[in-house]
């Protein structure tokens, strides 16, 4: 048994986020699940919260683990299939596919290679700059 009875633990990194499944047992020998999820505040503080489930709860809350899933997913579809119809409506009402075209005018063409990045371009001329010295 490793520090403060944790049997087995796994990590799970997502962009600011890290999730630790952390299988432990306490003093009386019951075993249990306690999942933390740990996310970035500020780059230096994390807020951390966590929850246990006890082996004898476990079905119970893997079945609405599944529940929530299955509803996620039927939701998911059901607004591909929507798109998909918003899609085929235009479609058919314009009778080619339809694409968004941007106006002349939206585009600079001043040289500079946009990719939505910031970008920073000095203001200075040759003859601002100073000089250096040898």
């Amino acid at each position: 048994m490793g520090a403060r009875g944790e049997l087995f633990t796994t990590q799970v990194y997502l962009d600011n986020r890290s999730y630790f499944f952390n299988v432990k047992e306490n003093r009386t020998g019951d075993i249990f699940l306690q999942i933390v999820e740990s996310k970035s505040k500020d780059g230096s503080d994390f807020d951390r919260h966590q929850i246990a489930v006890f082996s004898e709860d476990m079905q119970q809350f893997l079945q609405g683990m599944e529940k929530s899933l299955e509803f996620i997913e039927k939701a998911r579809k059901t607004k591909q299939k929507a798109a998909k119809e918003k899609k085929a409506a235009k479609e058919a009402k314009y009778g080619k596919k339809v694409y968004h075209v941007k106006k002349s005018s939206d585009k600079k063409d001043d040289g500079i290679k946009r990719t939505g990045r910031v970008h920073v371009v000095s203001k200075r001329t040759v003859e601002e700059t100073p000089e250096t010295q040898d």
